[in-house]
């Protein structure tokens, strides 16, 4: 079958252009032959080579990326590596208590492998253990941050409110109400991560990058065509989200939500004085549908709002202008003590999102198998799932293994052009009652 739409991120994004600059390992010609191959080298496509790697030594698994490592989805969030459930359509972000203990066991592992790696390679990330912020401006964002509280209780986790007169010496901005903090979240830079990962990868993992697959035949032995050839495995696993539906699987479950980014030069030292608080923080909004915020250590600041429902898996320029200008009005509210720090960089980047927040785990036909759909936890989510999915597949089980495969998995969407029409109005409608929080 052929491959419709492949990858295509545009060029504004700050970590990428900030991070480690490498030299991509290009595709070797002609045909390759593999026991396994990965598409995909996100977060979960690395964890996914890495482990079948190590699980199996004498075996060779290629690993697939359109882009180059660190430019696509994996090097685009805002780099929140988070401990506890975050399922953001609960009122309490917490759910269902026996899954959301089970996440909390699935984060907790997958930050475990993760700064065991930046560790044993010396991946310079800015990996900083300092927690994150929940914070509020208005009425219906307090009432979530009780909820919070009182799902974090019946899970037993740590937490501290922090109110209006404290906040500024945490965050230096005065624009919050309130905001309740939480010890164990990791914050990086996450487009560093992704490179370091790429390029610490065990002798027999071989990474094509700038090779987008335009073509897949299942029968007998898969084959992967790309532009220099082809890649003819036993095995397939998809670690793409929402382009897996392009490889003919989840078709109609998978929602490729973009959101959207700035990040300011750096701060001088005079403003960074005029701000005040801490050095590096990161600020999770109330309402789903608020600003995300990031204190960086090299004191640049970012802003992640706005967001918009695209089919085919690519940004929209005329979106990108629109939330740069969302973002410039967020940043103006939150920091009236820095007028003309400049925005640097502007970007977008997909989330593969499920409309009942589950991710697939597991067989997808016969010797293909996938770890899709993160729903915005691409950090912890992906690299727990591509961790475990590889140990499945050596034939190792454990409690985290089994939770995975017991998912119902992704639901189905409406058919078009119903979907994007809802979809859209609803990302919409979100964006305008978050009111003061966006």
């Amino acid at each position: 079958m052929k491959i419709q739409e492949t990858p295509a991120d545009d060029n504004g994004c700050g970590w990428f252009h900030l991070s480690p600059p490498r030299t991509p390992r290009a595709a070797r010609g002609g045909q390759v032959r593999a026991r396994w191959a990965v598409v995909g080298a996100g977060l979960t496509g690395l964890a996914a080579a890495r482990q079948l790697a190590l699980n199996f030594p004498a075996d060779e698994v290629v690993l697939l990326e359109a882009q180059e490592v660190g430019f696509g989805s994996s090097g685009r969030n805002s780099g929140f590596a988070i401990d506890l459930p975050h399922d953001i359509g609960a009122p309490d972000y917490i759910g269902d208590p026996a899954i959301a203990r089970m996440s909390l066991k699935l984060n907790l592992f997958a930050q475990g492998v993760i700064t065991s790696l930046v560790a044993r390679h010396g991946i310079d990330c800015q990996l900083k253990p300092v927690g994150k912020y929940q914070a509020a401006v208005e009425d219906k964002g307090l009432r979530v941050l009780e909820a919070y509280k009182s799902g974090l209780e019946k899970l037993g986790q740590a937490y501290q409110i922090i109110e209006a007169d404290e906040l500024p010496a945490h965050l230096g901005t005065s624009f919050y109400r309130r905001a309740l903090y939480t010890p164990g979240t990791l914050l990086l830079q996450p487009a560093s991560l992704v490179k370091g990962l790429a390029d610490s990868l065990p002798a027999n993992v071989s990474l094509f990058e700038r090779c987008a697959v335009t073509e897949v035949d299942y029968r007998g032995p898969i084959t992967l065509r790309h532009a220099a050839g082809s890649v003819v495995a036993d095995k397939l696993v998809l670690a793409n989200n929402a382009f897996a539906t392009q490889f003919g699987f989840l078709k109609g479950r998978l929602l490729p939500v973009f959101t959207y980014a700035s990040m300011t030069r750096p701060l001088s030292e005079e403003e960074q004085a005029r701000l005040g608080g801490k050095p590096v923080w990161g600020i999770i909004p109330a309402d789903p549908f608020g600003s995300t915020l990031r204190r960086t250590p090299d004191q640049r600041l970012l802003v992640r709002n706005s967001f918009s429902f695209n089919p085919n898996g690519k940004i929209d320029a005329r979106l990108l202008a629109r939330a740069a200008a969302a973002q410039r009005r967020s940043f103006e509210h939150r920091f009236p003590m820095l007028p003309g720090v400049a925005f640097d960089y502007t970007w977008g980047g997909a989330m593969g999102m499920t409309r009942n927040h589950a991710g697939h785990f597991g067989e997808l036909a016969p010797n293909v198998y996938g770890a899709l759909g993160c729903n915005g936890l691409g950090i912890t989510r992906g690299t727990g799932t591509g961790t475990l999915l590889a140990d499945w597949l050596a034939g190792q089980r454990n409690e985290l293994i089994d939770f995975l495969l017991a998912s119902a998995g992704p639901s189905r969407n409406p058919p078009q052009p119903f979907l994007s029409l809802g979809v859209n109005a609803s990302l919409c409608w979100g964006q305008h009652r978050a009111g003061l929080e966006s």
